[in-house]
């Protein structure tokens, strides 16, 4: 089976008035579809580079980035892209929120707000449709910000440090949850994290960066005995902390 992303030989500078840094050295590596990667890295290694990259807003100076769809073609996919902030509008309410991207796409159909209808339901927004986000706590706009973000149907989902604005007891929960209903999608995510225990604790795999020029340093599968997929409970997996001190080591040496 032919993995839905693959990154082959990836370069970046970035280029001033005074000269050239170099951000991205040959970085490959692919993801298979269905399957929740986290890259972490030192700060400033070009982790939020390399998200634009696959989210085509921006082209490496050399390498291949491809794409293979699942009925075999090789067009670029739907990418839903989550930020650090939710971005939602205040002068329109969580329903118009929710739906910006069918508008924008002109994809208003009954099916499509049917499904927006059912996400409100599942993510307990239903109530809120017609407030503004004002009127919603950091972790209801996290679930507004996801929900538009499902709603023109994504194959790959990128994260870029999407829970990191909410205080630790409200990302501990948010993270967990929202994670657990894009996994129960069948969604493909790609997530950026400076959270050690987060990306144990919720990804598949984890891609480990060097620092600038950011190399790909090690690709560590996770594997976590838990009897329930929560992150608390993924925490308190017994091979948790030999995963968090190898990629503690990673990151300092």
């Amino acid at each position: 089976m032919k993995p839905i992303l693959e990154l082959e030989n990836i370069s970046y500078s970035y280029h001033s008035l005074h000269g050239e840094t170099k951000a991205l050295e040959n970085i490959s590596f692919s993801v298979q579809e269905g399957e929740f990667l986290a890259i972490i890295g030192p700060s400033g290694c070009g982790k939020s580079t390399l998200l634009s990259m696959i989210a085509g807003l921006i082209q490496p100076e050399s390498g291949t980035i491809r794409f293979q769809n699942p009925n075999g073609t090789c067009t670029y996919p739907k990418i839903g892209y989550m930020l650090q902030k939710d971005h939602l509008l205040e002068w329109r309410t969580v329903y118009q929120n929710v739906t910006l991207g069918l508008e924008l796409k002109k994809e208003m159909t009954k099916e499509n707000l049917a499904i927006v209808e059912q996400m409100l339901s599942d993510y307990g927004l239903e109530q809120f449709r017609d407030k503004t986000p004002s009127e919603l706590s950091g972790g209801m706009k996290q679930r507004a910000a996801l929900i538009r973000t499902l709603a023109t149907n994504p194959q790959v989902l990128l994260l870029d440090e999407a829970f990191s604005a909410l205080d630790y007891q409200t990302r501990l929960y948010v993270s967990s949850d929202i994670c657990r209903l894009i996994k129960e999608a069948g969604k493909t995510m790609i997530m950026i994290t400076h959270d050690l225990a987060e990306a144990i604790s919720l990804a598949d795999r984890i891609i480990v960066l060097t620092s600038r020029p950011a190399k790909v340093k090690r690709s560590l599968p996770i594997h976590l005995t838990t009897s329930e997929y929560s992150s608390l409970s993924a925490r308190n997996a017994p091979e948790f902390n030999d995963y968090f001190n190898l990629l503690w080591e990673d990151l300092n040496t």
